[in-house]
């Protein structure tokens, strides 16, 4: 049987300003782990900033978000320009703030955000053609102000929730390591790092979150 394959998205390198580095591999460990496949995009644009990780301290340096998230990928990355719905089984976007500040304005102007229209498209795309979509952390948010009426998790986090309700989502809460499903409309989501996690329970969270999107691709 041909492998399934999933698209994930990157945002960056980095949780403060890209993609968060433990979710993002985890996430493809996970989809190796299950007999999967996976290729990695990010758009190629600027990132919105870069912070020291160590003072939280904005720097001078400009980064672009495309080569940001080849550093996680090991190089084997595409301009998210190119994506193809036809070509994978399903989308993945793991968290870290670049979720929050380079794929979408979350960061900045909450419920009254803005997405990448590459991002938007994607997400489309995948949803259009009835395809799984699985979110991490802080992205489950693009998912609410992309398709609006499904459901998704961020944790506990209550002025995130009533955010996700303000664009037209709903919120379901869970805890370290768990995953909401919306089977109708095929999206999984998990908190991770919205909660005080440990590694292992973000491994435990992106395992449930790529075996569930692989029995809806079945």
């Amino acid at each position: 049987m041909q492998k399934k394959i999933f698209a994930v998205i990157l945002s960056g390198c980095g949780h403060q300003d890209g993609a968060e580095i433990h979710e993002a591999t985890l996430t493809l460990w996970a989809i190796h782990k299950n007999g999967a496949d996976f290729q990695c995009y990010a758009p190629d644009i600027r990132q919105h900033h870069v912070l020291n990780h160590i003072t939280g301290e904005e720097m001078s340096e400009k980064r672009n978000v495309l080569i940001e998230s080849a550093r996680i990928a090991r190089g084997k990355i595409a301009s998210l320009a190119t994506f193809n719905p036809n070509s994978v089984d399903g989308l993945v976007i793991p968290g870290g703030f670049g979720a929050a500040k380079n794929l979408s304005s979350y960061a900045f102007d909450g419920a009254n955000c803005t997405v990448n229209k590459d991002v938007a498209g994607a997400i489309k795309g995948i949803h259009d053609a009835g395809k799984p979509i699985g979110a991490l952390c802080i992205a489950p948010v693009i998912l609410a102000k992309v398709l609006g009426n499904v459901t998704l998790t961020i944790g506990q986090d209550q002025g995130t929730a009533d955010n996700i309700a303000a664009m037209g989502a709903h919120h379901q809460p869970t805890m370290q390591g768990e995953i909401a499903i919306d089977r109708d409309q095929k999206i999984v989501s998990t908190p991770c790092y919205m909660l005080n996690s440990r590694i292992d329970q973000i491994a435990e969270g992106a395992d449930k979150l790529i075996r569930a999107m692989l029995e809806m691709m079945n």
